[in-house]
């Protein structure tokens, strides 16, 4: 079942809370059993429930309730005391209010207030903060981003504890600090409010919230429309803007989940305030789709780490409690119960409440993970992020390839970059993001030097690479401006298939990748096959990294390392900081590599030209400082070729058990990898030690109907459709 199908199917049960309280919260199936949700739907459920989660908070909010109210004058960047300490008092208000509004207890409203009226006595004297970002800069925080996150979770608050205080002190609170602050984020920060970004969002999604809170019809309005209501910029042109008619956004995963959190909190308050907007069929329910892809894109409980991301991230994060708990209340679907299992915590919320309620009631069913296409861009025409899963077994292979377009200022040069995963790892890895979130002690928390200088670089990712230089050049305004075009996509049983290309990352070259999970007897588990290629009228150098995760185990050729010294792999466009660590030649165009990961063995065996260099790498050179994981990878390298083609197997196999000493199945399955061909239709052949035989056949034209023959191997191979795969005793009978 598709995303569209599940929401047209699913009930819509419009039980919203009040604007002051945001959703609830969310689990995975691929771990779904850690937390006694079975796969039949029985539940046995053993985490924690939203009582616990209630009981917490109750212990937190009372063990402050007589303390002194601590506001210190902003000074430190993220991570610093005042702005984690301003964090934590925001949290404190928000649960404060939550806690009033779910036990009726009104020693929490008046906690709220008090913190509240604490900020309101000190806010109005603050100037820009001292160590301002070079972003818009706050005056709490040193960005306003953070001072929209603290008025999002103070704005609910308020509006659930504004009935318990007296004239006076709604007066200090509203014109001291939330008009005080509302009005800094939108009139006096135009260049963030009106900008299509998650910034904006963030931004738009506070301000509303404080316009319901305090009853004011104008910020609502601007929220919605833009600071001047025309329409062209606010939150609803951003939901025309930053997802596409799948759901997927603009800037990937990472800051899907971000940005979820204004988007659906402020979206439930305008749907119990303003009801008549239909905030929730906008876009033919572009929010529902962006909470179910936000899930999907995901592995082992953490998300996809393309573009900006650092590799923790998954959804535990509270966005997404937030987000499954508001969708959860809307549809009524049970297989978000299985992700509430997995993140086993929930959030202060009615919807929260049901979630927990309905998760121990046995309840859940599995979470549908799919094999699918994530159109990117406002229309669906800017690429596609590309998922491909073996099965529906949560351990099972994905090939995650990354067609889409620049993502924005938070984009990576990696156009037609993949990751691999399988067994809940990453096996071949994307680095994410080089950042050490909010620690100060690392560069400030910032962005380090190094993602712009190798995290966004084609070469840090499994992206081809020609001349040594970054697709688009490194420049992320032209990045935006071009996107690939993506091929014929396959969803069948034992095949799931996708490919792409584009001409506009380098003037005069065409690149073109094509990947498949295939399932087949042939081999114990389902393998990857990857054709990468480059066409050209000059001659050219070729880069293609595999940046592998685990320990490297055997070569089918004898490796030249550099033992005793290392030098840097160039000096620019990110290969300064990669050490050329060994050197070598493949045997007669195929090149095999074999690693152990978590018990389990992994081969790339590859066919490449017969002039290819393979350059065994690992990140860290010039890195001073030690700011870069020491990641590790290999490269095919041919140097002065018009086109190029390598074609790749992906392959797990056997096990490694340390604890009773057997290994089985340590070397790759694979004797031969062939491929002919041409853009418009190819066959890649894979042989196996056993002597079998698996062909896969491609067309670039998408038509269903259209026949295919091309001879490969000594056969004529026939088709029908982009697609097809032949196997050994298909070969056998002449077909």
């Amino acid at each position: 079942m598709n995303i569209n199908a599940l929401i047209s199917t699913c009930a819509l049960a419009l039980v919203l809370a009040a604007c002051d309280g945001p959703p609830n919260q969310t689990t995975s199936p691929d771990r779904a059993a850690s937390n006694g949700v079975q796969t039949n739907g029985a539940s046995s459920y053993q985490g924690a429930s939203f009582e616990t989660t209630l009981a917490k908070a109750r212990a937190k909010i009372d063990a402050r309730i007589d303390l002194p109210v601590l506001v210190p004058t902003p000074k430190d960047a993220g991570g610093g005391y005042t702005h984690e300490k301003h964090k934590d008092n925001a949290k404190l208000i928000y649960d404060a209010g939550q806690l009033y509004t779910l036990t009726g207890e009104k020693k929490y409203a008046d906690y709220a207030g008090k913190v509240m009226s604490a900020y309101a006595d000190v806010y109005p004297d603050w100037g820009l903060h001292p160590a301002k970002k070079e972003q818009s800069p706050g005056r709490m925080f040193w960005q306003n981003l953070n001072e929209s996150w603290w008025l999002l979770h103070a704005s609910q608050s308020y509006g659930a504890i504004k009935s318990t205080l007296d004239a006076d002190q709604q007066s200090h609170i509203e014109t001291n600090l939330l008009r005080n602050i509302a009005e800094f984020l939108s009139d006096g920060s135009p260049e963030t409010f009106d900008k299509i970004h998650n910034h904006g969002t963030w931004a738009t999604a506070a301000v509303g919230l404080t316009g319901y809170a305090i009853g004011d019809e104008d910020y609502v309005e601007q929220a919605l429309m833009g600071l001047n209501k025309s329409g062209d910029t606010g939150f609803l042109k951003q939901l025309d803007r930053l997802f596409s008619p799948d759901g997927y956004y603009n800037e990937g995963p990472y800051y899907q989940r971000y940005a979820l959190m204004p988007f659906v909190i402020f979206a439930q308050a305008v749907e119990k305030n303003n009801p008549e907007r239909g905030i929730f069929d906008h876009r033919d329910g572009i929010l529902k789709k962006a909470i179910y892809t936000t899930i999907q894109q995901s592995y082992g409980g953490l998300f996809f780490p393309i573009n900006d991301a650092l590799k923790d991230k998954g959804i535990r994060t509270t966005e997404l409690l937030h987000g499954v708990a508001i969708a959860y209340d809307l549809m009524g679907d049970k297989g978000l119960l299985s992700i509430a299992a997995e993140q086993g915590t929930f959030v202060l919320t009615p919807e929260s409440r049901k979630l927990s309620n309905d998760l121990v009631a046995g309840k859940a069913e599995p979470f549908d993970f799919q094999t699918m296409r994530l159109r990117d861009g406002a229309n669906g025409d800017e690429g596609a992020l590309d998922i491909l899963r073996a099965s529906a077994d949560p351990k099972a292979s994905v090939v995650v390839m990354k067609n889409t377009s620049q993502g924005l200022g938070h984009g990576h040069f990696d156009k037609l970059g993949f990751i691999f995963y399988d067994n809940e790892n990453e096996i071949i890895s994307d680095y994410g993001a080089a950042r050490f979130l909010n620690i100060e002690a690392k560069y400030g928390g910032h962005y380090l030097p190094e993602n712009n200088a190798f995290a966004k670089q084609t070469i840090a990712h499994n992206a081809l690479v020609v001349d040594g230089v970054s697709h688009f050049k490194g420049n992320t305004a032209t990045g935006n401006k071009y996107a690939p075009i993506v091929g014929p996509f396959l969803n069948d049983s034992n095949l799931k298939i996708s490919s792409a290309k584009i001409d506009t990352a380098y003037d005069g070259v065409t690149l073109k990748r094509t990947m498949a999970v295939v399932t087949d007897a042939a081999f114990a588990n389902p393998i990857a096959i990857d054709v990468m290629q480059a066409m050209s009228d000059g001659a050219h150098q070729y880069d293609l990294p595999f940046y592998y995760n685990g320990q490297l185990i055997e070569t089918n050729f004898k490796v030249q390392a550099h033992a005793t010294s290392r030098a840097p792999l160039g000096t620019q466009n990110g290969y300064q900081f990669l050490w050329n660590v060994a050197e070598t030649t493949p045997v007669d165009g195929l090149s095999q590599v074999t690693w152990l990961k978590d018990k389990r063995f992994y081969s790339v065996s590859s066919s490449v030209p017969k002039d290819t260099d393979i350059i065994f790498i690992e990140a860290g050179a010039n890195d001073p400082n030690f700011n870069l994981r020491r990641e590790q990878g290999f490269i095919y390298r041919v140097n002065g070729a018009q086109n190029v083609t390598y074609a790749s197997v992906i392959e797990p196999h056997g096990e490694y058990n340390p604890t009773v000493e057997f290994t089985l199945n340590s070397h790759t399955a694979v004797k031969s990898v062939t491929y002919d061909g041409t853009l418009d239709a190819s066959i890649v052949t894979v042989k196996t030690v056993d002597g079998q035989t698996l062909s896969l056949a491609m067309s670039s034209n998408p038509d269903a109907d259209i026949r295919h023959s091309l001879e490969s191997e000594g056969q004529t191979f026939n088709w029908v459709g982009p697609y097809k795969v032949f196997h050994s005793d298909v070969h056998k009978k002449g077909e």
